[in-house]
């Protein structure tokens, strides 16, 4: 889950690392009244989770707080590469001498954590790295031991810092190593960290993101969601503890196990092809159970998207033996009754598959046709879509 920058302040602000006062606010009125609490030259922030805000003329400076109101007429309802600025946040100002930039983030592919560092901030870190690579310090952090001052004090020097300001920010990044361990953070990234002409580090703009497998240690994070940007369809689904995923086609597709799944999306993409181009509506992971509750809960998520037109269960029996599977489909088609009026395209496999199959042709279901294999299956759902 990725945080909106006034939450990634907050957050900084709990476990000391430096940031300057800011206030959100949803009208042009609470702009101009968080800009006299704070007092001087203030900057107005458009509050969306993509970057480029500043090119977009989403980040404007005021000298007032009556500039502060106007500047903010023009930011509300802005579109930032499609995000439409429902909130700004009202900073302080800072008199910057140095901008740098600093992070801390998962290193998926070296099952490890990364640091990356520069002297040279303020700049989209993509254009650095491309046009002076050297800049920029990348160096493995142990997750083990994590940043303390002499790890810090080494990804400072890495990234070029003199040695009169290396320790005025090494105790800075170890804060935000900290944050980064403490929320169960993948990404915690300031840009600009900056030296203000005060002689003070402050982390200026952060960018978060955050572990959602981590929920259940931080019941906290549910109030950072942003329920209003959330699919519908994702929230019911989250809701009722399944696995889904919103896609833009037109063939509901159920499966157990992720990677079955996944592979049930591709042939029903390459079916989809032979009938106008079906493609599939989501993907729906209902793990091992296939209980009639389960079974329940995931159709009548996808049978809630208009999209659908019809829907391909594709379960291999294992743990979960077909047969539970198959009371599964006929007792979640009872429990949904006139609210299940989508064609619904089941194969099944592996474990008691025959005991399954047989169940679902003696309860006979109008809605319900068997599929001896995926690829079959797969074709008859992209066919029905296409009716």
């Amino acid at each position: 889950m990725d945080l909106f920058e006034y939450q990634a302040r907050d957050l900084f602000e709990s476990y000391g690392v430096p940031v300057l006062a800011g206030i959100t606010a949803d009208t042009p009125e609470e702009v101009r009244a968080a800009a006299e609490k704070i007092g001087g030259t203030v900057v107005v922030k458009a509050q969306v989770k993509a970057g480029g805000r500043g090119k977009a003329g989403g980040v404007k400076v005021a000298r007032s707080a009556a500039d502060a109101e106007e500047a903010s007429r023009a930011i509300f309802g802005l579109d930032i590469k499609g995000h439409i600025v429902k909130r700004v946040m009202v900073a302080a100002g800072a008199r910057i001498a140095q901008e740098f930039y600093f992070s801390v983030l998962l290193d998926r592919a070296n099952r490890s954590y990364l640091s990356l560092c520069s002297v040279e901030g303020g700049m989209e870190i993509e254009e650095l790295a491309v046009e002076r690579p050297e800049a920029l310090a990348r160096i493995e952090v142990d997750p083990g031991t994590g940043i303390d001052l002499a790890k810090a004090r080494e990804i400072a020097k890495a990234g070029h810092f003199p040695d009169e300001l290396i320790e005025k920010v090494a105790p800075v990044i170890v804060k935000l190593y900290e944050v980064y361990r403490g929320e169960d953070a993948t990404l915690v990234e300031v840009n600009p960290l900056v030296l203000t002409e005060e002689g003070d580090i402050v982390a200026l703009d952060g960018k978060v993101t955050i572990d959602e497998n981590a929920d259940f240690r931080h019941p906290n994070h549910a109030e950072l969601e942003d329920a209003e940007a959330a699919d519908p369809l994702e929230a019911k689904a989250k809701a009722a503890g399944l696995n889904y995923v919103k896609l833009d086609g037109q063939v509901g597709v159920i499966g157990n196990g992720a990677g079955l799944v996944m592979s049930t999306l591709d042939v029903v993409s390459y079916a989809g092809e032979n009938f106008g181009g079906v493609k599939p509506a989501n993907f729906l992971d209902i793990g091992g159970g296939a209980s009639a509750e389960v079974m329940a809960n995931g159709l009548d998520v996808i049978l809630g998207d208009a999209q659908v037109k019809s829907v391909f269960v594709n379960v291999f029996g294992g743990i979960t033996a077909c047969d539970a599977v198959a009371n599964g489909i006929v007792g979640a088609l009872a429990t949904l009754g006139d609210t299940a009026s989508k064609p619904l395209v089941v194969r099944l496999d592996g474990n008691k598959v025959e005991e399954g199959r047989r169940i679902l042709a003696d309860a006979n279901h109008p809605l319900v046709t068997l599929a001896t294999t995926m690829d079959e299956g797969a074709a008859k759902a992209a066919e029905l879509a296409s009716k």
